[in-house]
């Protein structure tokens, strides 16, 4: 048997599990950004695939590799690879949901607090020694208390429920949106209440975006959600940067229809130097910061992530269904 890795030869040692399974698989490894060819040069005969989240899977792989029983995403993240192609041939496509909820909670209520403190143009003014002229303009301006503001979470699985949990003890009023309503218990538990989108990008003080990218979430968040939202609002995105209009973002930095934004993921990815986010106005480009896609990075993740990647190699080889299927 043998399983591809498109990404990371060192993530994949690092992480390894010790599993038995981990000892009947042969590995091969090939760097995000191969060709399909390159890739199937190497590996056409491969049984499993795990791809990094951002690392296309295509029809035409997929149809080159006769043995493909298993396409597993590193992450969260599986809209690279292509589903159809994918359900034709049978074969199962799988994710980490969840794994990553509590990093990527954290990396959340770091953007909400960095956005309220300003805090990247606060380190730099210290730096080049305008420290106490630079308090007593946000002294002047007022700094808003993270209790104090409204919060409301654009979908509200996994990660946006962790982020609660995380907000609880600040005391905030948190609004929530899913396809399916939870139940009545869930929310009193959550401390969460239930609103139309419309709702929350009008009343919320912070609007967290928390839905995967599909047809219809992608750039979800455009010109006219962001015109809804309030001039003093605040805008985090830690799930993907596709779910943005980063152009309709921009425009709304630079004429202040929104106060500011705090992204962990910006489209497209890797961000390039051209990208409209990078090339702000100096006055626009205090509104908004920026984090690498790290939000479940964390060591915590790729442990629990590689270990049910490999488990789920070993229940496909024994002739069982996977966990966490998507496809």
């Amino acid at each position: 048997m043998k399983l591809l890795v498109i990404g990371s030869k060192a993530r994949t040692e690092k992480y390894l599990p010790d599993l038995p399974i981990t000892r009947e698989v042969e590995t091969v490894v090939v760097e995000r950004g191969a060709s399909d060819d390159e890739i199937l040069g190497l590996a056409a005969d491969a049984d499993f695939i795990m791809a990094d989240a951002i690392s296309p899977v295509s029809a035409r792989l997929i149809a080159g590799m006769p043995n493909l029983k298993l396409i597993h995403s590193e992450g969260v993240a599986y809209n690279a690879i292509d589903l159809d192609a994918a359900r034709t041939r049978g074969v199962f496509v799988c994710n980490n949901a969840g794994a990553n909820a509590v990093g990527v909670a954290e990396q959340t209520v770091l953007l909400m607090l960095a956005c309220l403190r300003d805090a990247i143009n606060a380190d730099s003014a210290v730096r080049c020694g305008r420290q106490i002229q630079t308090k007593e303009r946000m002294m002047l301006e007022g700094v808003r208390e993270l209790g104090d503001c409204r919060i409301g979470f654009i979908g509200f699985g996994a990660i946006a429920q962790e982020t609660a949990r995380h907000l609880a003890d600040w005391g905030c009023e948190m609004l929530y949106n899913k396809r399916h309503r939870l139940s009545k218990e869930d929310e009193r538990a959550l401390d969460v209440r239930f609103a139309s989108v419309e709702d929350i990008a009008s009343a919320c003080d912070i609007v967290s975006i928390h839905v995967p990218v599909t047809e219809e979430t992608r750039g979800m968040v455009d010109a006219a959600f962001l015109a809804r939202m309030k001039s003093d609002a605040i805008l985090i995105n830690t799930a993907r940067g596709e779910i943005v209009d980063t152009e309709a973002l921009a425009a709304a930095l630079e004429a202040g229809t929104i106060a500011a934004a705090g992204l962990d993921t910006v489209a497209p990815e890797p961000v390039q130097l051209d990208n409209p986010l990078l090339n702000l106005s100096e006055q626009a480009s205090r509104r908004i910061v920026l984090s690498p896609h790290i939000g479940g990075t964390t060591v915590g993740f790729f442990r629990r992530a590689h270990r049910a990647i490999w488990e789920n190699i070993a229940r496909v080889a024994a002739g069982e269904e996977p966990i966490n299927i998507v496809s």
